[in-house]
């Protein structure tokens, strides 16, 4: 047998994470991060490396900080920007690499760190965001209030509004504000001590009023400097909130709304070239009883006017950019378990898909409009950098650069299987096998659910990786059922506020199908998920017993409970009325679980509160059909994390998580002794 990566987890463990793209504004140099384990293989680190476009000289790796370098950001002049933290107790700050060589320096920093930085493309342009106290009048206020908190050891914040949570992370006391970042003079030698650190460049204020509207936005900066334009939370009744689109003059801080609706909202904004257009994703509210829509959407970039929308295609637009020429934009959409890039015409709207396999991520153009270049995964291999051709006969051709890594060998093959439900609707999904399964050898089967739940299996995943579990001799099933995007509108519909009907019967569709092949052992299954996958997880276990194990990950155990305390309680709100909680919360149907449960949970996870992992294992144990037996001993296991979130992202941790499962499953899937547990664990 042949021996992977996957087959050991510090092998898996040891292979380089690509992310993060940027292309220099003449077209000549392409910079891509990328992350790999540190000496103590505690923590991953991240570097950034040039690819040449041409495709024709290997890869050299730029930066050798002994922290991590992100958001890969090139100026007009052709140095390179990038966030990093440098030195100890050091905040994220922008640093610059000349394009002349020589040693980074530091270019701009902020008592709070820097979040995200964008350089004009023909322009000395630079903006930040970056994170304030709301009472700081500038920087220095900002860094004289930081050091009086940390001194009185203060770490309350009050609140006067809604969220106060995003994902993995608490809001405030400081909120995010736009900077520009200019030349700083050298008048600090009095008080110095009392003053900000800096680099190069000095940071003057763009929104010094905007309090929390800012938060978790969107910004883009337009091509010669003179303004910004940015997603803006206006707060409403009842912890609500709607995203503006708002306009930032970058000589002034003067702003305008350019697009502000009640009934839906505005994400990843895009300002065309010469400045006239914004581009940016609309996306419907969502009620109780309709899914929301996505479509991309141009308005005039001094008016708001509108010039352009695609709500006639049946496709949920990501990731935009605009063409060199203003003709038109290229957006990236799921579809049919890919993510594929289009190209959408500005004069008629009319879409072309450009490409067919894989999953495309930071897509970059080059500025005379030949090429693009993306990041670009699949179920098959991790990310890497790629060439589309955008001219003549060839549009559409992907060619694989000369990245940092090469494709890791695999422990199997990866097919595509599909079946039509009972109310005639094709559901398709991936299913990874392993070599050598067979009708002689055939493989044990794990459905896994993924999350979302507006979300489809169609790129590479370092958290939820099936060639783990394929290279142990598991089939691994990844379905898009009811909810999935890339498979239109109606698709998405058909699952809305009805979580356990349509998604459910979906997925044991596709799984009786794919038990029908003779390569894959239908007495021998477990169903898996995380977060909606997870709570999807929980439901399939109190529906059936056909598995023989059931993994649930950041799972939605009580609705009722989950709406008012995740982190954004109003969105969920909109579709989880009280009587959809009510006839689709796993939780009620806890006395019909006899499947053995692994739970797995996170203490900081703000999407998926701890109180949902831990109310499911005490309800597991108190009232499943499996209890815990006099002595206390579970037939369910409780895999907890204090210090990670929603996601399990410590390399060690995410070993653990492995080890676990895979313990677990050849407990009682492959009905083995109980393994042994890596010590770590006590």
């Amino acid at each position: 047998m042949t021996t992977t990566p996957f087959h050991d987890l510090d092998d898996y463990l040891d292979l380089p994470r690509l992310g993060g793209l940027a292309l220099s504004p003449d077209g000549s140099r392409l910079v891509v991060g990328v992350s790999t384990l540190d000496e103590d293989r505690t923590a991953f680190r991240s570097a950034l490396w040039e690819v040449d476009p041409a495709g024709e000289r290997p890869a050299r790796r730029l930066t050798h900080g002994s922290t991590s370098e992100s958001q890969p950001t090139f100026t007009a002049g052709g140095d390179l920007l990038f966030v990093a933290k440098r030195g100890d107790d050091a905040k994220p700050a922008v640093w610059s690499l000349p394009a002349a060589g020589g040693e980074a320096c530091l270019f701009a920093a902020h008592p709070g760190g820097v979040s995200a930085v964008r350089a004009a493309a023909r322009a000395d342009v630079v903006t930040v965001t970056a994170s304030a106290l709301l009472s700081a009048s500038d920087v220095d206020e900002d860094h004289r209030l930081r050091t009086a908190r940390t001194e009185q050891k203060v770490s309350a914040i009050l609140h006067t509004g809604y969220p106060v949570r995003y994902w993995d992370h608490d809001l405030g006391p400081d909120r995010p504000r736009l900077y520009a970042a200019e030349p700083a003079g050298d008048e600090r030698a009095e008080g110095e001590e009392t003053r900000a650190p800096r680099g190069t460049h000095a940071l003057r204020d763009l929104t010094p009023h905007a309090g929390p509207a800012l938060t978790e936005t969107h910004a883009d900066l337009a091509a010669d400097g003179t303004f910004l334009v940015t997603t803006w939370n206006v707060p409403e009744e009842r912890g609500s909130l709607r995203a503006q689109l708002r306009r930032v003059e970058v000589a002034d801080g003067a702003t305008t709304v350019l697009v502000d609706d009640t009934a839906s909202e505005t994400d990843t904004p895009r300002i065309s070239p010469d400045g006239t257009l914004v581009a940016f994703v609309r996306q419907s509210r969502s009620t109780a009883e309709r899914a929301p829509r996505r479509w991309l959407e141009v308005v005039d970039a001094v008016s708001g006017e509108p010039r352009l929308d695609t709500r006639a295609w049946d496709r949920w637009p990501a990731d935009i950019r605009w063409l060199p020429d203003g003709s038109g934009l290229l957006v990236v959409a799921d579809d049919d378990g890919r993510s594929r890039l289009f190209r959408v015409a500005l004069d008629t709207a009319a879409v072309t898909r450009l490409t067919d396999e894989g999953a495309l991520d930071g897509v970059v153009v080059a500025p005379d409009g030949t090429a693009a270049y993306a990041l670009r995964s699949s179920y098959g291999y991790p990310a890497e950098v790629v060439r589309i051709d955008l001219t003549g006969e060839g549009e559409g051709e992907v060619t694989v650069l000369r990245g940092p890594a090469e494709r890791p060998a695999l422990p199997g093959t990866l097919t595509e299987v599909e079946t039509t439900t009972e109310d005639g609707v094709r559901v398709r999904a991936w299913l990874a096998l392993p070599d050598g399964a067979g009708p002689e050898s055939p493989a044990p089967l794990l459905l896994w659910i993924h999350g979302g739940p507006l979300s489809s299996w169609n790129a590479w995943s370092w958290r939820w990786n099936p060639w783990l579990m394929v290279a142990r001799g598991y089939a691994v099933l990844l379905p898009d059922p009811a909810l999935s995007t890339g498979y239109g509108q109606d698709f998405v519909q058909r699952g809305w506020g009805a979580w356990g009907a349509a998604p459910f019967t979906d997925l044991m569709a596709i799984t009786d199908a794919v038990e029908q092949r003779p390569d894959v052992d239908a007495e021998r299954t477990a169903a898996m998920g995380g977060s909606f996958g997870g709570y999807m997880a929980n439901w399939v276990a109190g529906h059936t017993d056909r598995f023989r194990a059931v993994v649930t990950h950041a799972s939605l155990w009580a609705l009722d409970a989950f709406g008012p305390t995740t982190d954004a309680a109003w969105y969920w709100g909109r579709e989880m009325s009280p009587e959809m909680a009510l006839a689709n919360s796993p939780h009620l149907h806890v006395e019909q679980i006899r499947t053995p449960m692994l739970v797995i949970h996170g203490d900081k996870d703000y999407r998926v509160p701890i109180g949902e992992g831990l109310r499911l294992w005490y309800e597991l144990n108190s009232r499943s059909g499996l209890p815990a037996g006099e002595d206390g001993t579970s037939p369910h296991r409780f895999l907890y994390f204090p210090d990670e979130n929603h996601w399990i992202l410590t390399p060690q941790n995410a070993k653990v998580w492995y080890q676990v499962n895979l313990a677990f499953l050849a407990e009682h899937v492959l009905g083995q002794e109980a393994q042994t547990l890596p010590e770590t664990l006590g």
